[in-house]
């Protein structure tokens, strides 16, 4: 898929309210916040679905106009219902399953590593498992943000409703910037010509 089959809807999930701002979970509002600030656009309410949304246009992978039109949303339900918004703003975009790329953390990935896909299970993620429940579909692209698993015998339930540790809060900004470059090239480039750019772990 690469930037003519545009445009796309680009969802963060997280859980809405101050509350949950740091929290491991959240993830993909992280990220959804820092694509609206690249394309100038600000937040406004879809009651109708009760989603959060923004749109603009991203930059092409050179830094130049003219990249993919964008409907950022970011779902205010809490996570294990963010379904429903998605569902509806598809519904009301027109748009197809094979254009929804949702952000969201991994547990069994080691924290700040990406990866990107397609389709695939929802691992125990409740906010993709309502994703896929309500689209009809697990064929929507992913780009999942890896916050480890939780220490000792925690419960990953209450590891990912936590805030990030205060060993990886300094390295956050970074990271946030590597999932926001590693979502336009996976819109722009292609899923394949991502995958081979990020597949990596931080340095």
């Amino acid at each position: 898929m690469a930037v003519a089959d545009g445009p796309f809807l680009v969802v963060g999930l997280g859980n809405p309210g101050p509350k949950y701002e740091g929290n491991r979970h959240n993830v993909g509002f992280m990220v959804a916040d820092l694509l609206a600030e690249r394309v100038g656009a600000s937040w406004k309410s879809a009651a109708r679905v009760k989603a959060a949304v923004a749109q603009g246009r991203l930059p092409l992978v050179s830094g130049a106009p003219g990249g993919p039109g964008v409907v950022l949303a970011k779902p205010l339900t809490y996570m294990n219902l963010s379904g429903g918004p998605v569902a509806g703003l598809v519904r009301f975009f027109k748009f197809e399953v094979g254009q929804v790329i949702v952000v969201h953390d991994e547990l069994d990935l080691p924290f700040g590593t990406l990866r990107l896909k397609r389709g695939g299970g929802e691992g125990g993620h409740n906010g993709l498992r309502s994703m896929s429940q309500s689209l009809g579909s697990k064929d929507y692209l992913r780009v999942r943000f890896g916050v480890g698993r939780p220490p000792g015998r925690m419960d990953a339930a209450d590891y990912v409703l936590r805030d990030f540790s205060s060993a990886e809060r300094p390295e956050l900004p970074v990271l946030m910037e590597r999932a926001a470059d590693a979502l336009v090239d996976t819109l722009v480039e292609g899923l394949e010509a991502a995958q081979n750019r990020w597949h990596v772990a931080p340095a």
